[in-house]
């Protein structure tokens, strides 16, 4: 009897999960659900169409036909229910039950609405799906002002659809910078200028306390915390996922921010994956739970739910230390990813955990080019580069050797790094 797959969504995770197990097991039966009413399109590309660069055409991945064609039972406009792991079921709301061997939770998350009055009025957009690019490109369209929130990588996608569509926007950030998380004042400097030369005005130490809405109930301006009011008929708003995990209760999965999985993609439950934007996953790298939201690394951890989720069903497992039982032959997640704007006349890449660490190192080497590269116990974890990309490929060797550079900075800050000489005063672990 065959292996009965079942993957709850059909995002870049789910799919690569999909398309990982027909090819290691031509015989399973793989059923992919989502409630979402298309199948899988590039996430990337709908930024391009929601700013008027693209067609829908070249938006879509997979057709119905893809599936087809690899006998996945895709189910569109399908929402799960709730999951029963002890009978390997999942209910849906039309009263439909899959039963599964094994299950792959992949549903990403929905972007978090601003807890303040009118945040669901009309023209105030969330950008995460194709339904909401189009929603955004028809409404910008008819917009002469916007409003933005929310600064960091999603938000400034936001900001990028008003420079295109030409709408005066106002760009409300909480903080004295964009992304200060993982940007400094130099860095953020560079985008600021550019976000002004696209028409798009920074408004620093402040955010949004309420919208104000016109007699039709749509948006007509904000008021931010220190009482200033801009006008805007046309808001995006970026700050972040709720994840979708509401049918998970009573289902027994440890959550923390997002569904917590081994290295493996494993649950807590047995016989239940995890991954994509959902996981707080253990980094292998890190040493440590991390969690992001890269397309390449939701890609590549469905790639290794799926090998795993076909190599338990057929291999005999081994016991961890914790009591939990592995395959001898699972693959592990170990991954350094990467996320890059293209909205400016330069390039922009962040890679590995830019965001955290205890210590670090940047240089600005122009009005276009910056650095800075992050460090955990020593350890390279994480950076931006601004401008110039060229030493992307050798920080990202350095964090997956876990070289210990944190000494090497000055070398490290140089235009063009000599990998043979870092590596040459540090030792990897594995050494």
């Amino acid at each position: 009897m065959s292996t009965s797959h079942v993957i709850i969504g059909d995002g870049i995770a789910g799919a690569s999960a999909a398309e990982t197990i027909r090819e290691a097991d031509p015989n399973a039966a793989v059923t992919v659900i989502t409630d979402e009413g298309e199948a899988l399109y590039n996430r990337i590309l709908i930024k391009e169409f929601a700013k008027g660069k693209l067609p829908e055409a070249p938006i879509s991945i997979h057709e119905p036909e893809w599936y087809d064609e690899r006998d996945i039972d895709l189910e569109l406009d399908t929402h799960v229910t709730d999951i029963e792991p002890v009978a390997h079921e999942i209910h849906t709301h039309s009263g439909e039950t899959y039963e599964y061997d094994k299950l792959l939770i992949a549903t990403g998350g929905t972007p978090a609405q601003l807890p303040v009055e009118n945040s669901d009025a009309d023209g105030i957009h969330h950008f995460w799906t194709f339904e909401d690019a189009r929603d955004i490109r028809e409404h910008a369209e008819d917009a002469e002002q916007g409003i933005i929130v929310g600064a960091g990588l999603l938000g400034i996608d936001l900001a990028a659809v008003c420079a295109a569509q030409n709408i005066d926007a106002k760009y409300l950030m909480r903080g004295d910078r964009w992304w200060r998380y993982a940007l400094s004042a130099d860095g953020a400097e560079i985008i600021h200028d550019a976000l002004e030369e696209n028409g798009v005005e920074p408004v620093f130490d402040s955010g949004v306390d309420h919208f104000e809405v016109d007699d039709d109930g749509h948006v007509s301006g904000a008021v931010d915390p220190n009482g200033d009011r801009f006008d805007g008929q046309w808001a995006g708003v970026a700050i972040g996922l709720n994840f979708n995990t509401e049918f998970l209760d009573g289902a027994g999965i440890e959550e923390d921010d997002g569904i917590v999985v081994d290295e493996y993609m494993q649950t807590s439950v047995e016989d239940i994956y995890a991954a994509g934007d959902i996981t707080q996953f253990y980094d292998t790298i890190l040493d440590a739970r991390a969690q992001n939201g890269a397309w390449g690394s939701a890609k590549e951890q469905g790639s290794v739910a799926g090998k795993n989720m076909v190599e338990d069903s057929v291999a005999s497992p081994t016991q961890r230390a914790d009591g939990k039982a592995v395959d001898s032959e699972a693959e592990a997640f170990r991954w350094v990813s990467s996320y890059s704007i293209t909205h400016f006349d330069f390039p922009f890449l962040s890679f590995g955990h830019p965001a955290r660490g205890d210590d670090g190192a940047e240089r600005k080497y122009s009005d276009s080019e910056w650095r800075r590269l992050a460090f955990e116990n020593g350890q390279l974890i994480g950076g931006v580069l601004i401008g110039d990309l060229s030493q992307q490929s050798t920080f990202k060797k350095l964090i997956r050797e876990e070289r210990r550079v944190a000494d090497q900075k000055e070398l490290l800050l140089e235009k063009d790094v000599d990998l043979e000489e870092v590596k040459a005063n540090t030792v990897a672990p594995a050494e």
